[in-house]
């Protein structure tokens, strides 16, 4: 969004404290964030044009964002939004198992302590307590789905693509193999970052390769391109620390908000692309139009059909653009 505008440089504001749904507390929390756009204020001056990105990690439904110009893909004037992407909780850059030193000690967290830790954040540093909008992808999305759902009458708008509204299925076994994969090394509470742990860190990164292309594309390669695709899929994510990985994993087992869907109160609007092995837009998209009220539904054809394409994602980014043209402050 923002006519080939970048975000700034990222920045680092520390909270004192941070207490997680378990009571456990930790002190001088680290919170990493960007941000990109000009910020509007009202009367009292709040903050009235505040959007939250909350990406997906590494995956091949990878549309909405990029590493530091998500809004390269739109064309929505800078001056309208004030866009903020905040590193959650358990992340490289933010308070995390990694960056804190404490590894297999972290406290275990979950989906709502991750949208708390983002909360507290702009309340402290932007004095930000209701926000203009959510924008979600992939797992990335889970945080926007709870945070819809928990804290109704902080947002006005919600848009997620790709995003289920709980854990199950292939998604789930995947995760709880990786989460038995895991427990099952015994050099994971270690001191010491052992070679079979970054052998593990490999065969982790294998399985969630399954999640990185549509199954059509998946069907149609030999044997030496699966290999060669793989390796370069590993390669790329063997910057992944173990113990922030593991955290992570076992925070979205738990996650669950189907109950909870009636309370979300913000206009959504929900986008989903057929063709993954994990996403089924039938199953995790279709039902929202009936389970969230004032809520939008679209789905589309994955168009890749060589891995060494470029997604046509036109229809997906316009479709939230003329979404998001109502809510401009």
């Amino acid at each position: 969004m923002f006519n080939q505008a970048r975000y700034n440089k990222p920045e680092r504001y520390v909270m004192d404290s941070f207490k997680f749904e378990s009571g456990k507390v930790l002190e001088n929390v680290t919170v990493e964030y960007v941000t990109v756009g000009t910020p509007k204020y009202d009367d009292d001056g709040n903050i009235v044009n505040a959007i939250i990105f909350s990406p997906t990690i590494q995956g091949g439904h990878y549309v909405f964002f990029q590493y530091q110009n998500p809004f390269d893909k739109f064309n929505v004037n800078v001056e309208d939004y004030f866009a903020i992407r905040i590193f959650s909780l358990g992340t490289p850059g933010s308070c995390s198992p990694s960056t804190t030193g404490l590894k297999y000690d972290f406290p275990e967290y979950t989906i709502m302590d991750r949208v708390n830790f983002k909360r507290q954040f702009l309340a402290e540093k932007f004095n930000i307590k209701n926000i203009l909008g959510i924008i979600g992808e992939g797992v990335g999305g889970y945080e926007v789905f709870a945070w819809a759902c928990e804290y109704p009458d902080e947002m006005e708008f919600i848009i997620l693509l790709n995003s289920a509204y709980k854990l199950y299925g292939y998604s789930y076994i995947t995760i709880k193999s990786i989460q038995s994969m895991i427990d099952s090394s015994e050099d994971f509470y270690s001191d010491e970052y052992s070679a079979s742990l970054s052998l593990l860190s490999i065969t982790l990164l294998r399985v969630l390769f399954m999640t990185y292309f549509p199954r059509n594309i998946i069907r149609n390669l030999d044997i030496d391109e699966l290999n060669a695709l793989m390796d370069d899929y590993v390669d790329e994510g063997l910057f992944m620390d173990i113990y922030d990985f593991k955290s992570r994993n076992d925070c979205i087992l738990t996650y669950d908000v189907e109950e909870k869907l009636q309370n979300i109160k913000a206009k959504s609007l929900f986008l989903g692309t057929t063709g993954y092995l994990f996403y089924y837009p039938e199953k995790d998209l279709l039902p929202l139009k009936d389970l969230v009220k004032d809520s939008k539904v679209s789905v589309f054809e994955t168009s890749k059909k060589n891995y060494y394409d470029d997604a046509d994602n036109s229809e997906i980014i316009q479709e939230a653009l003329s979404f998001l043209e109502q809510f401009k402050k």
